[in-house]
């Protein structure tokens, strides 16, 4: 069992370690390079904000937009020769979209070869077409222009006709107090950080403290160095040296993960991404869990313990120390080591960059462990307030077996989602959860018991408040299951709440009443004298169903957004053409002139024009007179959000009673 418990652990190891200014987030620069007489390779570089995604070319529908090229000229200038070809890509499942998205992190590099067919062109003029995500999506346009002879760009611009102009003065509306927008309480989109990580891994580590483990190690270690030397200062110094040393053990295990990313982006987001990837880690914490269960032992080789414990003792000093702290990881295992994959699935399943997560999250870690062996070295007296050692670990073991198991099942819903099996919808994966969660309840209450359960005893002051929260949170899940209440607390764990049993009413967000053209609602709202809340939004923009389901759905903002306001939502990638007869050209400040066919390219146009925005999600308040009755704001939490409709409606009750 020991070896086959290695192997496990090896290959986890293994398979982990190659699983990993925002206002203007891509920074284009091209080239060119002459084939021959005739032939010419044109290479077009975006060198791409870190967290920031640009999508390719190749990327399904269904989610993100993918890149487009427009060449002028192309048939008859000169022709293409074969398709453009990419730089290294990243694919990811978006549980957002049920689609596989292909994009550039850090850089892409696109190259398109041309062959002339009239010699005396000296200039190709291309244009780019792009959505860049990160907590929001901005979709963006470039325009390049290739000399060939090195000389200077010739911009061609035209002149709009009548209709087009009518047109795009029809988008401009008359704003009034637009200076509000950007003005006190404008909100951009908030991300996360590496804190939240960094406090994931600090939180497991202090659950590892309390495993039969670990917990027994504090009191024998402390007492060691602070009774192995005369010099009290010194046995101090030395404890806090064995604190920091376990810090960097945990730390350095996560540096491998950087040496990937530099070598291959792209097979750091393998775990997240593929199928069996995702089923080799459910049958992994199925391992681990019933390891916690008592059913087996999941240890490293003793040898390795007994060489790093030799080691510290004939070398001393602080590299003796150094091997102590070796010794504590490698014998702590059978606890820590399914913890740590615990840490590693949340991180794998968390946003941002993967390498960074886990550095935050192991380094967290190592410090919630190494956290008391520097506290009682301080102050010795508090190791007489330490409970002592005794079933309640065993207790803490098997608690953390059915935490295993859930994250087990998470593991099999994404590789449910990838592989759209349909075996784990929502209500399913729910009802598996309350399984557990009744399974749990019912051996904290003493129903049955574990392999390495001691004598029966009465339950303790504790087993029976974790009991009691168990059933707590079963009930919970089971009131979610039947719609009662909104398992807002598992917002990105659980799969997406399209991926359901149920069938979907409405094509407004949560069964909302909306419009989706915006002199429709316009008229509404005058209809009704009621503001409007002008939500910019995208088909593949996450964060915008994020912002819907965790925020909008909220008990104190749902009524006020279908009582108060009039909802109007604009999809800015919506790739429905437009009537022929709606069709214009629109042209920007530098003179360049784009042909506006779609609805998305409308309404994203209407945005720039209005509100000098691109991203979404961006919320905006007016009345039906057109006055902005707050700051914009973007991807936020609740009471932000609630604050701001208030104040909105505040202004608005107001002006309706001067008039």
């Amino acid at each position: 069992m020991k070896h086959i418990a290695l192997l496990i652990f090896s290959f986890f190891l293994c398979t982990t370690l190659v699983a990993q200014t925002d206002e203007d987030p891509v920074l284009w620069s091209s080239e060119w390079n002459q084939v021959s007489d005739t032939e010419y390779e044109l290479v077009f570089r975006a060198k791409i904000f870190e967290g920031w995604h640009v999508y390719s070319q190749h990327t399904p529908e269904g989610g993100a937009l993918p890149t487009e090229f427009t060449f002028v000229k192309a048939g008859t200038d000169y022709e293409l020769v074969g398709e453009t070809l990419e730089s290294k890509t990243v694919t990811e499942f978006s549980d957002i979209f049920e689609v596989d998205e292909t994009f550039f992190k850090k850089e892409a590099i696109f190259r398109q070869k041309i062959a002339l067919l009239n010699p005396d062109v000296r200039q190709i003029d291309a244009n780019i077409f792009y959505q860049v995500c990160k907590e929001v999506c901005i979709q963006g346009e470039y325009d390049f222009n290739f000399v060939l002879d090195g000389g200077s760009a010739t911009v061609e611009t035209k002149a709009l006709d009548k209709r087009s102009l009518a047109m795009t003065n029809a988008l401009k509306k008359d704003l009034k107090n637009k200076e509000r927008l950007t003005g006190e309480g404008s909100v951009s989109a908030k991300g996360s950080g590496i804190w939240g990580i960094f406090g994931l891994g600090f939180l497991g580590g202090l659950i590892a403290l309390l495993t039969p483990c670990v917990f027994p190690m504090i009191p024998l270690t402390v007492s060691f160095f602070t009774k192995q030397s005369q010099n009290k200062s010194k046995g101090i110094f030395n404890a806090l040296l064995y604190g920091f040393f376990i810090v960097l053990i945990y730390f350095l295990l996560s540096l491998p993960f950087h040496a990937f990313d530099s070598i291959d982006s792209q097979i750091l987001n393998t775990i997240s991404t593929n199928m069996w990837l995702n089923i080799l880690f459910f049958v992994i914490f199925i391992f681990f869990a019933f390891s916690f269960f008592g059913y087996y032992e999941l240890t490293l080789p003793n040898s390795w313990g007994n060489t790093m414990d030799s080691a510290s003792t004939k070398v001393g000093g602080a590299i003796g120390i150094f091997f102590m702290a070796v010794t504590l990881a490698i014998v702590s295992f059978s606890c820590t080591g399914p913890i740590l994959g615990l840490l590693l699935g949340g991180t794998v399943l968390s946003e941002g960059d993967l390498a960074t997560n886990l550095s935050a999250g192991i380094t967290g870690f190592g410090l919630a462990l190494a956290l008391p062996f520097a506290l009682f070295a301080l102050f010795p007296a508090w190791l007489n307030s330490l409970p002592k050692s005794g079933g309640w670990m065993t207790t803490v073991k098997v608690v953390l077996g059915f935490i295993e198991l859930g994250f087990a099942f998470k593991f099999l819903s994404n590789a449910d989602l990838v592989g759209h099996l349909g075996w784990l919808k929502r209500e399913v994966f729910v009802g598996i959860w309350i399984i557990l969660g009744l399974l749990l309840t019912g051996y904290l209450f003493g129903l049955f018991r574990f392999p390495h359960d001691g004598p029966k005893k009465k339950l303790s002051p504790g087993r029976k408040i974790t009991a009691f929260l168990s059933l707590a949170f079963t009930v919970y899940l089971a009131l979610g299951l039947v719609n009662t209440v909104d398992l807002k607390l598992l917002s990105g764990i659980l799969p997406p709440d399209f991926y359901s049993v149920y069938e979907k009413k409405s094509d407004c967000p949560l069964g909302l009443d909306c419009f989706k053209d915006f002199e429709e609602g316009l008229a509404f709202a005058n209809q009704e004298n009621k503001p409007i809340l002008l939500d910019f939004t995208g088909w593949a923009c996450a964060n915008c169903r994020k912002m819907e389901e965790n925020v909008w759905s909220e008990a104190d903002i749902y009524p006020i957004i279908k009582e108060e306001y009039v909802l109007i939502s604009l999809y800015v990638d919506d790739r429905k053409e437009l009537p022929e007869a709606l069709q214009f050209d629109f042209q920007y400040e530098s003179g360049r002139v784009k042909s506006i066919e779609t609805v998305g390219q409308k309404w994203g146009t209407f945005q720039t024009l209005n509100f000098n925005a691109a991203s979404q999600p961006y919320y905006v308040l007016l009345s039906p007179d057109l006055e902005v009755l707050n700051a914009a704001v973007q991807y936020t939490d609740r009471d932000t959000y609630l604050n701001w409709l208030n104040t909105g409606l505040q202004r608005f009750n107001a002006t309706a009673m001067r008039k």
